[in-house]
């Protein structure tokens, strides 16, 4: 059986498999799969630079393989004693073969070597090998949770081993650490609200600061009701499972600016009183994406020790309708103040993210960023693999455009006036829905803008159609949690 992933398998019930990346400069005999990129189109540059997948070409030509984008073709190969298959990856056209292409390529190709032991990748090192190593590590997870009697066919490969120039080593396990990251936020949005809800999530995150040796902070009911975060509270108040707050911290002492991750952390969301329809409800168990995004983007620098201070905030509560529940008409106090209106209790996100957003811009970071599940309008506008960012111009361009490059599709919007003014409530300083619903994405903006303290450069992250995969598996990208954009914040944290 493949391993459990390497952070998640430490602090979690269940955590999703996946294969066991290595790099090396040296060539191996040792594999059952040996895996060639393959090109649609053939010139003596690539025969040159790719000698191992040259030689087999006549073989694979033989077989049909075309080298088109996404195809993997496997042929027997007998060598004296030693017996194995050669897998083809195609990479489409050799000129037009990008890091995107090659990292969605052994993604699938990851994916497609079921129920093998070991694999050896050649050939990739001249082309990009940090998109190889991450592709085929992303592209292998999947989450079994408590299924028993898996059977080993439909398991993921074991090993892989690439072989990378030595120059490339230091890319390569870097890119191995950030691949590793994601899938530790992909283990946390898969586990089922059964197993993690905000006592549970408080406490792995607290094994999770000691691993890796981050500052710890845990605030309970009893500590949110004295220091007033009313939104957490409301949202929480449901539930027989009680809020949390919880922050870690990133400190190294060479570190000249400060970055503030927040993210939402609703670890069930049945939409409260305004409840939500039955079908697809399971899903909900993702919209603690925002969270989980973040813990893996503060781990990760951790692990690459980059010279930047990063704490992460995180706000916990399922959001369930009781006796107790909050309600619409109802006019909540936030920390720092400010009131809220209810108007739809499944308008949460936004509540729990404005406690966190006032209480992290009290430290003053250089750059604050929130992320979260926040609104179906974000799928309705822009599709369920594109986030959308918001928040000062220049900082929301910024990250949209690491987005695209790191391929976490993103796009920067716009947040107009009038709908700023539709967030106000005539008998609060704020509503939590507005009377009309276009624009959702963005009037869930202007509400947020209104927690930041000014001149603090803000973004907020709306990844609600691209945190869970709700169809086949893509790509690197498998079903289900997909760990989006924490890939994208780490690039945006390494280039500050």
């Amino acid at each position: 059986m493949a391993g459990p992933s390497a952070i998640g398998c430490r602090v979690l019930p269940a955590s999703g498999a996946h294969t066991k990346v290595t790099v090396t400069s040296k060539f191996s005999k040792h594999y059952e799969a040996l895996v060639v990129p393959f090109f649609t189109d053939y010139d003596e540059e690539w025969a040159e630079r790719m000698p191992h997948a040259d030689r087999l070409r006549p073989m694979l030509l033989a077989m049909g393989a075309t080298g088109r984008y996404g195809e993997v073709v496997r042929i027997p190969i007998s060598e004296g004693d030693d017996s194995y298959f050669a897998a083809a990856v195609g990479l489409g056209s050799f000129h037009d073969c990008t890091a995107e292409t090659v990292r969605r390529a052994c993604g699938l190709m990851a994916r497609s070597l079921t129920g093998v032991d070991t694999a050896f990748m050649v050939d990739f090192e001249t082309l990009d090998p940090t998109a190889a190593v991450a592709g085929a590590l992303l592209g292998s997870y999947k989450y079994f949770g408590f299924k028993h009697d898996v059977p080993a066919a439909t398991q993921p490969v074991k090993r892989i081993k690439v072989l990378c120039r030595k120059e490339d080593k230091a890319a390569c396990q870097r890119a191995l650490v950030v691949a590793e990251s994601v899938n530790f936020a992909r283990d946390l949005v898969n586990t089922p609200s059964s197993h993690l809800y905000p006592e549970t999530y408080a406490t792995a995150l607290s094994t999770i600061a000691q691993n890796y040796d981050l500052g710890f902070q845990c605030w309970d009911e009893t500590k949110l009701k004295e220091q007033g975060f009313g939104g957490i509270l409301a949202v929480g108040s449901g539930s027989a499972r009680k809020p949390r707050l919880v922050q870690l911290r990133y400190q190294p002492a060479d570190a000249k600016k400060h970055v503030s991750l927040v993210g939402k952390g609703i670890t069930f969301d049945t939409g409260g009183i305004s409840i939500k329809p039955a079908a697809n409800m399971e899903n909900m168990i993702s919209d603690m994406g925002g969270s989980a995004a973040v813990v893996a983007t503060v781990v990760a620098a951790a692990r690459l020790q980059l010279p930047v201070a990063v704490t992460a905030t995180v706000a916990l509560a399922e959001n369930m309708p009781g006796g107790a529940a909050y309600r619409p008409g109802d006019v909540i106090t936030h920390y720092g103040e400010k009131t809220t209106e209810i108007l739809n209790t499944d308008a949460e996100g936004r509540l729990v993210l404005a406690d966190a957003l006032a209480f992290a811009s009290e430290k003053e970071p250089d750059v604050l960023i929130d992320v979260a599940t926040l609104t179906g309008a974000q799928i309705v506008a822009l599709g369920d693999r594109t986030s959308g960012v918001m928040g000062d111009a220049e900082l929301a361009e910024q990250l949209a455009h690491i987005g695209r490059e790191v391929d976490e599709p993103a796009w920067a919007m716009p947040l107009p006036e009038e709908l700023a003014e539709a967030v106000k409530s005539p008998v609060a300083d704020l509503r939590n829905a507005t009377p009309k619903r276009h624009g959702g994405m963005l009037s869930a903006a202007c509400f947020l803008r209104e927690f930041v303290r000014p001149p603090i450069q803000w973004a907020h992250v709306d990844i609600a159609g691209p945190a869970f995969n709700t169809s086949t598996p893509h790509g690197f990208t498998p079903a289900r949690g997909t760990g989006v954009p924490v890939r994208t914040l780490v690039e945006f944290l390494s280039s500050i």
